[in-house]
């Protein structure tokens, strides 16, 4: 007999079993920091972010130049756009008629309804290819027939879309890994249209999420920076509006928060109750109008924004970045009422339910009102009145004051007046909701959610009967005219 613990022993026991180490690089692999499905993502998160940060430089480089091509048409004789406006628009609304209905409006609405429902179908018709592509080509050509829309909204569209149509192509289809891409897209949309990449971040959570999971924050966090870190490269570091070294001394001067606060909210929330959809009152007249003659209500859209156009010296078109930039510098020669307008203006664009976002020209509209409030408060600096309007109105339209206080710091590259801001938009927001219950992005985005959910009944309803089904996609800024109840305000 072989003593205890020899090679017959050892030949009794069998193959030794894995060793330690092995159980440790088995470990590693299971892990997410060497995970290969995990690392597969990653990368396509990182080079979705590229191209979203392409597409936004891209999409800003183009609006700059068709807008401009729009100016000089206007310098050459400002009465072509009574021909040339309302043509754009009724253009623009038939081409939205069909398979590019979920082009319309701002586009943030739909990307938030993609990201609240798990349904591939539903999400496909509001962010496919298709429709991404259909969103830029769209939006830039309202700004080259002088629309007073902005280009952010719809590059929050596309770069959900871009993403979204991204992970599904490379194998995260499941709605849960399609969700991330959503609003990883949509925050390094925002991020590189404005160069405010915590502007993004923060805008992904108070509007995108409802539930912002702690492991999403990382994905979140490098999408945002590799989104901004193209546009640094290609367009340098930037503020928005350019570097203003102002401030606002504690003291009488901070009357401006309170007045800027309560009259820029409520017309803020003046603004969102009047573009919101509703069978009652000026609103139902304004959705049935558009329900029975699209083509004919936009063409009347585009011509009223001429005619209001016609009281300015700069035209209401556009983004309205020239004039808030000149009246936050303090010499601009627009009229002293410019920010009424250029709200009249930006309400009689989105009515007309063409592609476009409204960011750029909220912006606008707050810094006419803030010009109109400095004159009332003399001795106090203009430009801080005037930044504090821009805010506060962004923030009554939205109701999201924490993304309204990091894009106005950021589009200014100004850290002295975080304060003052921030309690401006937070006093904007309280007031906003006087007249608008809720935050507009998400009214229309539960517009989009309840019409997807009438639709679906509507086709289980024809499939039994053995009819077809009907359209998925629902426009979110016209009222049902079917008798459906409408989603609370």
């Amino acid at each position: 007999m072989s003593a205890p613990g020899g090679k017959d022993d050892d030949a009794r026991r069998g193959p030794p079993p894995a060793s330690g180490y092995l159980r440790q690089l088995q470990r590693l692999g299971e892990s997410g920091l060497f995970s290969p499905v995990q690392w597969r993502r990653r990368v396509l998160f990182w080079s979705g972010a590229v191209v979203v940060g392409l597409a936004a430089i891209g999409m800003a480089t183009a609006a700059d130049w068709l807008f401009g091509v729009f100016q000089s048409v206007v310098r050459h004789n400002r009465y072509w756009p009574f021909l040339v406006t309302p043509a754009a628009f009724a253009l623009l609304s038939w081409l939205t008629q069909g398979a590019l209905k979920a082009t319309r409006g701002s586009g943030i609405p739909q990307a938030m309804a993609a990201l609240e429902v798990e349904d591939e179908g539903f999400r496909r018709s509001l962010l496919s290819l298709r429709v991404a592509v259909g969103k830029m080509a769209l939006t830039l050509a309202a700004l080259l027939g002088g629309a007073s829309v902005g280009r952010e909204g719809p590059t929050v569209h596309v770069g959900a879309g871009l993403l979204y149509t991204l992970g599904r192509r490379f194998g995260f289809a499941d709605t849960v890994a399609a969700g991330r891409f959503i609003l990883a897209g949509a925050a390094a949309g925002l991020a590189a249209a404005f160069n405010t990449p915590l502007a993004g971040v923060v805008f992904a959570i108070e509007e995108m999420s409802g539930a912002f999971e702690h492991r999403m924050s990382g994905i979140l966090l490098t999408a945002v920076i590799i989104a901004g870190v193209v546009s640094l490269g290609i367009l340098g570091n930037y503020a928005y509006f350019g570097r203003f070294d102002i401030s606002l001394p504690l003291g009488r001067a901070w009357l401006a928060v309170l007045a800027t606060g309560i009259v820029c909210g409520l017309a803020g929330g003046l603004f969102a109750r009047l573009i919101l959809p509703h069978d009652r009152g000026l609103r139902g007249v304004v959705g049935r109008l558009r329900a029975r003659q699209p083509v004919l209500f936009a063409a009347a859209c585009g011509l009223a924004l001429v005619l209001l156009s016609q009281l300015t010296r700069t035209g209401l078109y556009g983004t309205g970045y020239e004039q808030a930039k000149e009246i936050l510098a303090g010499h601009s020669d627009t009229v002293q009422a410019f920010g009424a307008l250029k709200f009249l203006g930006n309400i009689a664009s989105y009515w007309a339910g063409i592609p476009g976002g409204i960011f750029s020209p909220a912006l606008a509209v707050g810094a006419g009102l803030g010009a109109n409030i400095g004159a009332l408060l003399p001795g106090t600096d203009h430009s801080a009145v005037v930044l504090l309007a821009m805010a506060a109105y962004l923030s009554g339209v939205t109701q999201a004051p924490l993304t309204a206080t990091v894009i106005s710091m950021e589009l200014t590259a100004n850290q002295q007046m975080v304060l003052p801001i921030m309690a401006t938009c937070l006093l904007a927001r309280a007031v906003s909701t006087l007249l608008c219950r809720k935050p507009v992005y998400h009214a229309l985005a539960d517009r989009l959610v309840e019409g997807y959910r009438h639709e679906l009944a509507l086709r289980e309803a024809r499939e039994h009967a053995q009819e077809a089904p009907a359209p998925m996609v629902e426009d979110p800024a016209t009222p049902r005219v079917d008798g459906a109840p409408e989603p609370p305000r």
